[in-house]
């Protein structure tokens, strides 16, 4: 498979990938040709120009009613009885029941839009040529399932009139490190095509005590945006979704990237604004390649919910959480800015009494960011705290929950930037302690 896109005009970015023994030729629309720097708002660095990505023409669109379906570690789906079925027609046909049954569920609560993980690791649920298939499915990596699960949840949700986002996790390749991972991952050698952790072993780090892909070497970032283009190439997503795992450390577990900030962080003032120009890479070239490829396909990503603080940024909101563009380094606002996220689906995942971060703070602050914008903005709602205990925001307890859902639904309806609301995540929909929020939103949404 060949994508050829322009660059910038009159030029042409090749990138030649090896993947399984053979040589692909991917074109991808880089950020430019020689890349630079961008602004810091912490240490200060010249401006940058870059040709414009064309502005999409938006039609009239109602709001998203959405809601994220998780398949890492069988969260929403598939059934996890499934993979221990006694044949292969009878996992298929519980895994294909399951989903439809929940598609009639959602279509009756009002939902209009599925963001479906696709791609939860270093596998896919769809018929690749670049990944292996999903263990998620049959328990096995590369495992052929018998059917395409995208192919079948596209043409069930489209009969209902529900839209797609194909949801990608970028730089995640496995869950965890443990020996039996490293032993499954290594025996995709002989698959075709195998795992990235066996094809390319020196593009892997490890943080989050979990495998990820290096975000700061070229070649990772043009392998992921290959493995989107062939999903917009191939299948009729109606978007393209990025969760908030870009560089997804933790205390204990952080990335070690000093001889690739080495190699390539020469004119950088720090490591964290190299790190950040990684992310902006990578968002700058997938935005470009999608509107080559398909321009109605909508591009979008799901940060964490806080950009930056006041307290570090007289840009950022009165809020005191950890900040994307300080933990992730991932400067979501800049990214609106410039016109490279068609939506922006901020994780908003407090209550309005929670101080440190208040819902409706972080709101109408992503609705200032968008407001002179063509960037469509999409709020993440906490479905999953939801009649759950917590000392320090007791007020999803109250009644069930549904006065503080019904709080934030209303302020995303009462402010005109906002446009649409998504639950996380499907499941909890399903579960006893969101009962009296579920029959809420089938007030409020259902038909």
């Amino acid at each position: 498979m060949e994508f050829i896109i322009a660059c910038s005009p009159g030029s042409l970015c090749i990138k030649r990938v090896k993947k399984s023994g053979t040589l692909v030729a991917v074109a991808f629309l880089l950020a430019s040709c020689s890349a630079e720097p961008p602004e810091s708002l912490i240490t200060p660095l010249p401006a940058v120009v870059k040709p414009s990505l064309p502005v999409k023409t938006v039609q009239h669109q109602e709001p998203v009613r959405g809601v994220w379906l998780a398949t890492v570690s069988r969260l929403d789906w598939p059934p996890v009885s499934s993979v221990s079925a006694r044949s292969a027609a009878v996992r298929i046909d519980q895994q294909k029941t399951s989903l439809t049954d929940k598609l009639d569920k959602l279509k009756s609560l009002g939902i209009n839009t599925v963001f479906f993980q696709v791609k939860p690791d270093g596998t896919a649920l769809w018929s690749s040529k670049i990944l292996p298939w999903s263990d998620m499915l049959t328990g096995k990596i590369g495992e052929d399932p018998g059917y395409d699960p995208l192919t079948f949840i596209l043409d069930e949700a489209h009969k209902r009139g529900m839209k797609v986002h194909a949801w990608f996790n970028p730089y995640r390749v496995a869950v965890n490190t443990r020996p039996s991972t490293v032993a499954e991952l290594n025996r995709t050698l002989s698959l075709q095509p195998a795992s990235v952790f066996t094809l390319h072993r020196d593009w892997i780090r490890t943080a989050g005590d979990r495998f990820v892909l290096d975000p700061g070497l070229p070649d990772a970032r043009d392998w992921i945006t290959s493995i989107v283009a062939e999903v917009v190439e191939r299948y009729p997503v109606d978007g393209v979704q990025f969760d908030d795992y870009f560089y997804a450390e933790s205390p204990g577990s952080t990335l070690n990237d000093n001889q690739t900030f080495k190699k390539y962080g020469q004119g950088f003032n720090s490591k964290a604004d190299w790190r950040r120009h990684n992310t902006q890479q990578l968002i700058e070239q997938v935005s470009r390649t999608i509107r080559q490829l398909k321009p109605e396909v909508e591009f979008g990503v799901s940060p964490a919910g806080v950009w930056r603080n006041l307290s570090h940024d007289p840009a950022g909101s009165d809020t005191r959480g950890a900040a994307a563009y300080d933990e992730a380094y991932a400067d979501t606002r800049r990214w609106v800015q410039q016109g490279w996220l068609d939506y922006i689906a901020p994780q908003l995942y407090w209550p309005f009494s929670r101080q440190a971060a208040r819902y409706d703070v972080l709101a109408k602050w992503w609705a200032n960011v968008v407001k002179p914008t063509h960037t469509r903005l999409y709020i993440g709602v906490a479905l999953y705290k939801v009649g759950e205990p917590s000392k320090s925001e007791p007020v999803w307890m109250t009644e069930g929950g549904v006065p503080e859902l019904k709080q934030q639904l209303d302020l995303n309806e009462s402010v005109p930037q906002i446009n649409g609301t998504i639950l996380f995540r499907e499941d909890y929909l399903n579960q006893p302690q969101t009962r009296q929020a579920v029959r809420y939103l089938q007030r409020r949404w259902g038909h």
